[in-house]
């Protein structure tokens, strides 16, 4: 070891795993998606922040605000971001569970993790169904 230090040669030694050699699985999808949802809920706290604002400032500046989230796009970002926050609120709740040392076996975090998608999703849709029929 020391005659390759003094070489200028640096000995062989094993490269770490790449993702190329990890199949993905679904805890490791939702690990994922957990992180992103988090930093998606982090920067959405400006768009609060620029909500609470309008609110504050008068009738035109809510209007402005009212009239650029009822555009397809508005309504797009603002579903998603509902997502994303019930999203992490689920796999949250997911990760309290696995704290307590419940749910850790294969087929459990299995379950959890198709859960937590499917969960949100569906909480989603019925959160944006209850929006539009009580816009009706």
């Amino acid at each position: 070891m020391a005659e390759a230090r003094h070489s200028g040669r640096l000995p062989e030694r094993p490269l770490s795993p790449h993702l190329q050699i990890y199949r993905f699985t679904w805890t490791m999808v939702m690990s994922i998606l957990h992180r992103a949802t988090g930093c998606i809920a982090y920067f959405a706290v400006p768009g609060l922040v620029l909500y609470l604002g309008a609110v504050a400032s008068g009738r035109d500046a809510y209007n402005l605000l009212a009239a650029c989230a009822g555009s397809w796009l508005g309504i797009l970002v603002l579903v998603g971001l509902s997502w994303s926050l019930i999203h992490h609120a689920i796999g949250g709740i997911r990760h309290i569970v696995w704290d307590t040392g419940t749910g850790l076996d294969r087929a459990s975090r299995f379950l959890w993790a198709q859960g937590t998608l499917v969960g949100s999703v569906v909480l989603t849709v019925l959160l944006w169904l209850v929006i539009f029929l009580g816009a009706l």
